[in-house]
């Protein structure tokens, strides 16, 4: 054995103590950690040949990266959906690396992995109120969940016109219906093939909504004159976490023949709280659905899943099946995970969200859920009653999107933003909606309180005063 790999064996008790002190050092100070850095080091150093060992390595780190890690975790970092990562998450995903299992199999070879994966999408589909009917499994983000949901949602199209595009390729165009897809989605169709511009787009309800009209998508539906689709649809928009009219989309399904995805990345987690529950009311229909853990779930990246109905598990197969594997056996009878999504080796993600759903229950989920929708609203009332700011739509859920105040300041809002981030109080990010520049605040952090939205009101403020903006 190489000998500092050696001696980093033996002294494994201490390294791994050095990590966890370092670790609740910054566990602890998270709310005072800038929430952005203009820092950056310089990536063209040189490799040592013999190595240094893991606590010389972790000095390395400590005095070199640390001091530039921002807060991410944080409960002012309100950018791109970001949760944190409770105590029982951490928990779980320290141990997830320390029994490493590729998490695939549910016999002796894969160990219990997949088992717990199982119990996992289990104990998921009662936080969410979901039926049995769903199978799921772990990926890595939404984007990949969108892209496993929607790589069978092809599988299914081509078997309605008697193809089987897993094997063949696509050998006809698929029909797309959607109204407000998330770029992630997008990104899907043109890894799947289908193409990133291939869609028909959607009316969303007059005013201010980016939900999908039902009269424009039936209308949409009947010139397809019988021809099967694909629809995504949506459970929280990213700007204003509009939500679709699932009841009436079920009700669609009734009558056409088409595929229905969900989106429900953030969203989906509205099912924890009574006085949310009902924007999600009917998504128990849908073929497929994404939900998103390092979101609202609050645990570490890379972790979210997919829900696809199980009478869909023969297209999931012919759709990530290893057939050229023929020691695995049967894909049904011998159930391995490489056979039912994209990757072949996997981390055991679903450990972290054993732990944190053990640990915290359908209540602590449902307190995390009301409270960043509080939050969420103590921020839209500042923005409502600030003579500086506007909504530019209603908060429905946990997103507050806003801008200056008058279309004099449109040309002011990047530099705005800008000027707030870097003062690293708080972290927020660009969108344009209707057609205006504008700033996104998202609410998943368990950790946000209402101080932390009154630093954050008054970060604004002072960028207000500091650019002169009128």
């Amino acid at each position: 054995m190489n000998p500092t790999l050696q001696q980093d064996l033996r002294d494994i008790e201490n390294i791994l103590e050095q990590v966890k002190l370092h670790g609740i050092d910054f566990l602890n100070s998270i709310d005072t950690v800038p929430t952005s850095t203009q820092n950056s080091i310089d990536t063209t150093g040189n490799l040592n040949d013999s190595g240094i060992g893991s606590l010389a390595a972790l000095e390395v780190f400590k005095q070199r990266l640390a001091p530039l890690m921002v807060s991410q975790a944080g409960p002012r970092y309100w950018g791109f959906v970001t949760g944190g990562a409770t105590p029982a998450s951490i928990a779980g995903d320290w141990l997830t690396t320390i029994y490493d299992p590729n998490a695939q199999a549910t016999k002796a070879q894969g160990g219990i992995s997949a088992l717990v994966e199982f119990e996992t999408i289990n104990f998921l589909l009662q936080l969410l109120d979901l039926p049995k009917s769903f199978l799921g499994g772990f990926v890595t983000g939404a984007t990949m969940s969108n892209f496993t949901s929607l790589a069978v949602a092809r599988q299914w199209f081509g078997k309605q016109l008697g193809h089987d595009f897993a094997k063949e390729g696509i050998t006809a165009p698929l029909n797309i219906l959607t109204a407000t897809p998330h770029s992630s989605s997008i990104k899907c169709l043109a890894m799947l093939g289908i193409g990133s511009q291939n869609f028909t787009k959607i009316k969303t309800i007059e005013g201010n909504r980016e939900a999908i009209d039902i009269s424009d998508l039936e209308q949409n539906i009947k010139n397809l004159n019988g021809q099967p689709f694909i629809l995504i649809s949506s459970a929280a928009t990213v700007n204003t976490a509009d939500f679709d009219d699932f009841i009436a989309i079920s009700k669609l399904k009734e009558k056409y023949n088409f595929w229905w995805h969900i989106d429900a990345a953030f969203g989906g987690f509205a099912a924890c709280s009574p006085k949310y529950k009902h924007l999600v009311n009917g998504w128990e229909y849908a073929d497929s659905i994404t939900i998103d853990c390092h979101k609202w779930l609050n645990v570490p990246y890379e972790s979210a899943f997919y829900l696809i109905k199980e009478q869909h598990k023969n297209l999931q197969v012919e759709t990530f099946q290893n057939s050229n594997a023929p020691y695995l056996g049967d894909p049904l009878e011998n159930f391995n995970y490489l056979n039912f999504l994209p990757e072949n080796s996997r981390r055991l993600k679903a450990l972290p969200v054993w732990f944190s759903l053990l640990a915290y229950g359908k209540q602590g989920f449902q307190d995390i859920v009301e409270n960043s929708i509080e939050m969420a609203l103590q921020f839209d009332a500042f923005v409502s009653q600030s003579e500086e700011f506007e909504l530019l739509a209603p908060t429905r859920l946990n997103n507050v999107c806003f801008t200056l105040a008058g279309d004099h300041n449109q040309e002011k809002v990047n530099l705005f933003l800008t000027h707030l981030n870097d003062k690293s109080k708080v972290f927020m990010t660009p969108t344009v909606y209707q057609n205006r520049k504008g700033i996104r605040a998202s609410f998943v952090n368990w950790r946000t309180n209402e101080n932390d939205v009154k630093i954050a009101i008054e970060s604004l403020q002072e960028t207000i005063l500091e650019l002169g903006i009128q």
